[in-house]
């Protein structure tokens, strides 16, 4: 097995690439060891000495580092728990993941709403999943959209211009209802 790794626009987060489909569907978030009792992969890399985040998507899995590590320790320890889970022919993740951003909405916002979701799931979400993350939608109010940044998304550097000069300009431009786009805490 050879698993292929990519930086990411965070320096903190490395992209993982297995070669292996990761997850079915969705994406699943482990912002600490204790989220991750739901998956076997992730509690393998968490085990590891230095790792502060894991992020699982469809074919990659994101992994954030510590601060006070450097990626050359612990790179070696973290590609070799990928490929023992693999090799264990365990689940990545047991029950179901997320799908991300599926608030619901009703009344007069729904028909914006229903438009800003699908603007995301189809310009945005592919486009931070190759930088290894995902952005999930959390809430509409008086024309400000409420977001969720996932994986190398979470604490990157570029996540406010990604979010302000990307994704808000991308939402005004195609909804006129949309005045703002913020982001939002887990």
């Amino acid at each position: 097995m050879f698993i292929q790794t990519e930086s990411t626009p965070n320096p903190a987060t490395l992209k993982f690439l297995p070669g292996q489909t990761v997850l079915e569907t969705g994406t699943a978030d482990f912002p600490t060891a204790d989220t991750a009792e739901k998956s076997p992969l992730a509690q393998r890399i968490f085990a590891v000495s230095g790792v502060a985040g894991v992020f699982l998507g469809n074919d990659f899995v994101t992994v954030t580092k510590d601060d006070a590590v450097e990626w050359d320790h612990i790179k070696p320890a973290v590609l070799g728990a990928v490929m023992e889970h693999y090799q264990s022919g365990q689940p990545a993740i047991t029950g179901e993941a997320e799908t991300g951003g599926h608030a619901e909405h009703s009344g007069e916002d729904a028909e914006v709403v229903g438009q800003i979701k699908e603007l995301l799931d189809t310009r945005v979400r592919p486009a931070v999943a190759q930088d290894g993350g995902d952005i999930t939608f959390h809430g509409f109010d008086r024309g400000v959209v409420y977001l969720h940044m996932q994986g190398a998304c979470a604490g990157c550097p570029s996540s406010t211009l990604t979010l302000k000069m990307g994704i808000e300009n991308l939402l005004r431009h195609y909804i006129p209802e949309v005045l703002e786009v913020r982001p939002v805490a887990a």
